[in-house]
Parts: C-alpha cells; structure tokens; sequence
C-alpha cells in the first residue's frame, strides 16, 4: 500500500486530462491547387453573430491558426477567400441509471443453523456528470465565387463545468485540431489529443 500513496497523490493532484478531438476534413485535389495561402477574411457562418463575445473567441482561435499556417488576413471585400466559422455546443444530461440506495435480501435454511440478512447499499458518488458536446465547423470559400475549396470539422465531448469544457479553452484547442496537417487527407476521421 505504501507504494501506491505516491501515485494516488500524483493522480489525485494531475489536471484532468481532456478529451480527444475528432477531426474530418473535406476538398478535392482541384480545389487544393487552387486554395494557395492569400489573404483571409474570417467570419462566422451564415446564421450565426460574429459580433457576439462567445463567437469572438472562436473565430479569433481560428485566425491564431490560421496565421500559424501562413494565410494572411484583409478585410472582406479584399481577402482572396472567406472563412465561415460556425460554433455547437450542447449540454447532455446524463440521468442516474439506478436509485441512490439499494437493499439486498438473503437467506438460509436446513441444517442445524438458519437466518436471514438484509443488506443496504448507499450510493456516494453522486449522479453523473453533465457533458458538453462541442462541435466547429470551418469552410474556406473562394471570395469571388463563393465556392467551398476546404471544409472540416472538430468535435469534443468534456465533462460540464469542467475547466476543458468552457469556450476558451475548448475553442483553442479545437481549432487547433482542426489545422493540424492542414488541409488533411479528405474524408477521414482522425482523433487528436
């Protein structure tokens, strides 16, 4: 036991380690010689308000890595292509599976012996932890055209209230899972940690 208290205290004092990122990402090998590295303008989606706070910190996540790829940034009647960002995010309940108390009955007979036992069980644990499941979705359009050269997205489940889970943290490293290998092999799925 004693050489185990070591790692239960390193274990217990760790931060909580985060979710992997899945990542699929989508072009064709003539909209990839056409994509170059000019001047983006980045946005959010049709639908969504690139002007609200939460929607901030996800396109600027996204500029971070786009500028660490290379691309340039102009304003949106001067890039040479559009970034469309768009943000979901959604709480999932996750209900108890069973009560928090449970009680067991035995018994036995014959012999010269006989009895009965009872058994209550107490569950401490509390219920189970909300998740936020988080999904970004990016397409690169060609400005002129509108056409969608590049299109990905990033999903993650983390735990509710959890420090991973909350938009910052969540947008910087989803976007960065988002780019890595950039443009990526179209149509497969791959995981980040």
């Amino acid at each position: 036991m004693r050489r185990l208290l070591p790692l239960l205290a390193f274990l217990a004092a760790a931060p909580a380690l985060a979710a992997p990122v899945e990542v699929t990402r989508f072009h064709t090998p003539d909209t990839i010689a056409i994509l170059g590295k000019g001047a983006v303008f980045v946005t959010g989606a049709p639908g969504t308000d690139p002007a609200s706070l939460e929607n901030r910190v996800w396109l600027d996540a996204v500029a971070r890595e786009l500028a660490a790829q290379g691309w340039g940034f102009a304003t949106a009647g001067a890039a040479d292509r559009v970034i469309e960002v768009r943000v979901e995010r959604q709480t999932l309940r996750r209900d108890r599976q069973r009560g928090p108390v449970s009680v067991g009955v035995g018994g036995s007979t014959g012999g010269w012996h006989s009895g009965v036992g009872l058994g209550v069980g107490f569950d401490l644990g509390g219920r189970p932890k909300d998740l936020v499941a988080t999904r970004l979705s990016v397409v690169i359009r060609d400005r002129l055209t509108g056409r969608a050269l590049w299109e990905g997205r990033a999903e993650n489940t983390e735990k509710a209230g959890g420090k991973l889970a909350s938009a910052e943290p969540a947008a910087r490293r989803m976007a960065h899972a988002l780019f890595a290998g950039f443009p990526g092999t179209s149509g497969a799925t791959i995981t980040v940690k």
